[in-house]
């Protein structure tokens, strides 16, 4: 019995060593935990809160510009690093090495221009047209007016044969030979015109020089210009006494006077046509003419046609492209980031030449989340960092927000674009950038570093030290807004001032004997 007794106390001993060793070392467990809390005062700070991507930076406008045709280059007129304008020619083919279509496209765009030219100037179709139109009233007119018909053509008949009567009487004339006496007598006339021509030449030479309005001048000028009308006659007919049987002036009277004798013949013609009134056949053809005279005048009026326009122009376009390949200008204002063709080059349709960037602004393209794209809007500012431009931050503004997303191995994201504010030479096209887009800037709100967040029976919390307390509380707070380090506290019983413990254990519960520490 005595050694029963001694075994329980024994144990009982062991028991009590062991309760009180281990609430010592939980005692020291909690000293030491305490001492190693790191704290921190709650306080109201500015909150700004980003969303994180990363991205390449690209220029505004970037092409690639090649070879339309092949040739021998003949001059390069940039190097890489050249600033140009829109339009600035940058390189040509040689022109004896280009195609043959190209070469005659010169022609064919002169040709392309003056067909549109002609279309625009309407000027003279349209007086072309107002003519046509007036004959054609005219035309009807008279066939409705036969009397008026009648008396022209007879008129027409009267003409015709007085001109038969005079080139028979010339021909006539020339097949009779001139007596000798006639000759003489004309030959006198010659020379008393000339004598008369030459005195009044005389007369007239002092006041030669004289004005204009003189009275003696202007009598004398008169005198020599009839005495000159008079020896001109006189020589004329003399020359037509002398000339009288030449063959080649018999000949061609003789064909003036068939001619005449035709057109006599035509207006007998004309006239038995017309004597008895024009046909109601002639009056609809006039009629028809008439009309098709007054729509081609309104359609001149009216314009060209359009379609005549398109095509002319497509012609011009065509052939103006053509000629347009034997060089390389640039499409846009920009910076020639590469050279790929030299002077001598032998090249072909498709041929790489230059490569032109505009780099007066710079973009950055991000991936964001769905979850965050709602966050995202036009105008917000972003700071931008590079790995290759080190302790420097640049600025930056949101231009595009994606409306549709893009789905990759299950993740939705939507493009982001950001134009940099602040660029400078050590950032450049192809540069990886950390962005931070910046979807709100609070000032003077309750903070909590976002370490010091845990979850507790769902809920977050944070862990207090109070002064009479002789261990952290959780205290329940609502989380509005984050950074990187801190986050908004929107309502909860954390108070201004309070102590909050940056990092609580894991095993807070273990260690304080309260509930489960959270994450």
């Amino acid at each position: 019995m005595k050694r029963f007794i001694s075994i329980t106390l024994i144990v009982v001993a062991v028991v009590a060593a062991i309760f009180f060793f281990g609430r010592f070392r939980a005692q020291q467990a909690r000293a030491e935990a305490l001492a190693n809390l790191q704290t921190q005062a709650a306080g109201r700070d500015a909150l700004v809160a980003t969303v994180g991507a990363t991205g390449v930076v690209r220029s505004n406008q970037s092409a690639t510009l090649v070879w339309q045709t092949s040739g021998t280059v003949d001059g390069v007129s940039v190097r890489a690093g050249d600033s140009i304008e829109a339009g600035d020619r940058l390189a040509e083919i040689r022109q004896t090495s280009l195609p043959q279509n190209v070469i005659l496209a010169q022609a064919d765009l002169v040709s392309a221009r003056q067909a549109l030219d002609n279309l625009y100037d309407t000027a003279l179709q349209e007086a072309q047209a107002l003519k046509a139109v007036e004959d054609a009233e005219q035309a009807l007119e008279d066939a409705l007016n036969p009397e008026l018909q009648q008396a022209n053509a007879l008129t027409a008949i009267a003409d015709a044969e007085k001109a038969v009567e005079d080139a028979d009487r010339q021909l006539r004339l020339l097949q009779t030979p001139a007596s000798q006496a006639d000759i003489d007598a004309q030959e006198a006339q010659v020379i008393l015109a000339r004598d008369a021509l030459e005195r009044a030449q005389d007369q007239y030479e002092p006041y030669a020089n004289k004005p204009e309005d003189n009275l003696i001048r202007a009598n004398l000028q008169a005198r020599l210009s009839a005495a000159q009308q008079q020896y001109d006659a006189a020589v004329r007919k003399l020359n037509g006494l002398l000339s009288t049987g030449n063959p080649v002036d018999i000949a061609v009277a003789e064909a003036n006077l068939g001619r005449a004798q035709a057109q006599r013949d035509q207006s007998y013609r004309d006239y038995e046509a017309i004597k008895d009134g024009a046909s109601p056949g002639n009056i609809a053809l006039l009629e028809a003419q008439l009309l098709d005279a007054q729509e081609n005048l309104a359609s001149i009026q009216s314009g060209p046609d359009p379609d005549d326009i398109a095509a002319a122009e497509a012609r011009l376009a065509a052939a103006q492209a053509t000629l347009d390949s034997a060089f390389i200008s640039a499409p846009f204002r920009g910076t020639i980031s590469e050279v790929l063709v030299k002077p001598g080059d032998q090249v072909t349709a498709g041929t790489v030449a230059f490569r032109l960037d505009d780099l007066s602004h710079l973009l950055v393209d991000v991936e964001v989340s769905e979850v965050d794209i709602n966050r995202i809007e036009v105008d917000q500012n972003v700071i931008l960092t590079f790995d290759a431009v080190l302790a420097r931050e640049y600025s930056g503004v949101v231009t595009d927000v994606a409306l549709v997303g893009t789905t990759v191995q299950g993740v939705v994201s939507f493009k982001v674009t950001v134009e940099l504010l602040d660029p400078d030479e050590d950032v450049r096209p192809g540069m990886t950038a950390a962005v931070n887009l910046v979807v709100s800037q609070l000032e003077d709100v309750l903070v909590v570093p976002n370490r010091a967040v845990r979850t507790l029976d769902g809920q977050r919390v944070v862990y207090v030290l109070r002064p009479n307390s002789p261990e952290p509380e959780p205290v329940l707070v609502v989380l509005g807004a984050s950074s990187d380090s801190h986050s908004e506290v929107l309502s909860g019983e954390l108070q201004e001032g309070d102590q909050i413990v940056l990092n609580p254990p894991t095993d807070f519960g273990a260690i304080f004997g309260g509930g489960p520490g959270g994450n």
